[in-house]
């Protein structure tokens, strides 16, 4: 039997990416309090790509379990603002 390639609950980096804009980090972090309880300060990064058209955001989260994060993924994936969350 394989050994799980992640152990819940754990903290877990989630990365979103779309158009730099004054909208973008205020959805994210609407859909991350929504499907998170405790995100904690200092736990949300933002980085403009090098031509300022792109944004990136990192959000670490304690992931509760695999259902938590497809939840979380689907909702941040469903929203048009955001272009990729990996």
């Amino acid at each position: 039997m394989q050994k799980p390639i992640v152990t819940y609950p754990c903290e877990f980096p989630i990365k979103i990416i779309g158009l730099a804009n004054d909208v973008l980090e205020g959805i994210v972090i609407q859909i991350l309090n929504q499907h998170v309880s405790d995100l904690g300060e200092g736990a949300i990064r933002s980085t403009l790509s090098k031509n300022n058209k792109y944004v990136s955001i990192t959000a670490t989260i304690h992931a509760q379990s695999q259902e938590h994060l497809d939840d979380l993924y689907r909702a941040l994936s469903s929203n048009p603002h955001v272009l990729v969350a990996l």
